[in-house]
């Protein structure tokens, strides 16, 4: 493979297309027989030729964790948008600050999100959450009644577009968790090209929440200020929950 760079990056790009989640070096090397498997160092130049190849295009090589994937750019995503019939799933503001404070402060517990938002986590939110693959079990809390921790995978990096966790939103700028959930709601499925397609995956507007207040939880507006106090003091922990990824 070595003297056809070309017929290499043609046949990255296709298994890009094709692949429906990001790809390793690792994996994408597994594709060719063992007398002829490229060099790790000539499939990451082909990537950088693909990446310039699109820079002035409407789709883009997105980088997701230590896998790549070819994507629709986020620019366009308004216009796509008309091409769906379903409407995309939405969530509750509940759920997604749930999900941002596993984000920022993970390994955490249920507790630790509770103390944080101020009010009770429905067992629906966190089932919610597992479903999607968006959260996993990373271990327990050595302390009394050995709590489960809480800890995000790469198909949270997927759904909303990070290529790592640190291109969350600063906690500088988002001082709110609910601006934060906001936030994430925004980047939602944001170039993902399955995303279009996601709308009938997700709970009902809402139905978290309404679990949320029969669990003894309140509305959004009477969380006490102590929530939002808490938020500013999250401290992000660059702590990935899926081991399973190969190498870059």
């Amino acid at each position: 493979m070595s003297g056809e760079p070309n017929e290499l990056k043609n046949i990255v790009e296709a298994a890009l297309l094709v692949a429906g989640q990001p790809l390793t070096i690792e994996r994408m090397a597994d594709m060719f027989p063992e007398d002829s498997r490229p060099a790790r160092e000539e499939i990451r130049a082909a990537l950088e030729q693909l990446e310039a190849e699109y820079a002035e295009r409407g789709i883009e090589l997105k980088r997701i964790d230590k896998g790549y994937r070819l994507q629709t750019r986020e620019k366009y995503s308004a216009f796509l948008a008309r091409l769906v019939e379903e409407r995309p799933a939405r969530y509750s503001r509940a759920l997604l600050e749930t999900l941002a404070i596993i984000a920022y402060r993970q390994p955490v517990t249920r507790g630790d999100i509770e103390e944080i938002r101020g009010v009770a986590v429905s067992t629906e939110i966190i089932k919610t959450l597992l479903a999607r693959g968006w959260i996993r079990e990373v271990g327990r809390k050595e302390v009394p009644g050995r709590p489960v921790l809480y800890g995000t995978t790469r198909a949270f990096l997927e759904y909303f577009n990070l290529s790592k966790l640190e291109d969350l939103p600063p906690l500088a700028e988002l001082r709110d968790i609910g601006a934060i959930a906001a936030e994430l709601d925004g980047k939602a499925g944001a170039g993902d090209p399955a995303a279009a397609h996601d709308g009938g995956s997700g709970a009902e507007p809402g139905s978290e929440a309404q679990a949320e207040r029969a669990a003894g939880g309140a509305e959004d507006g009477e969380r006490p200020e102590q929530a939002a106090n808490a938020a500013e003091s999250v401290e992000r922990t660059p702590l990935y929950a899926d081991s399973s990824s190969s190498g870059s």
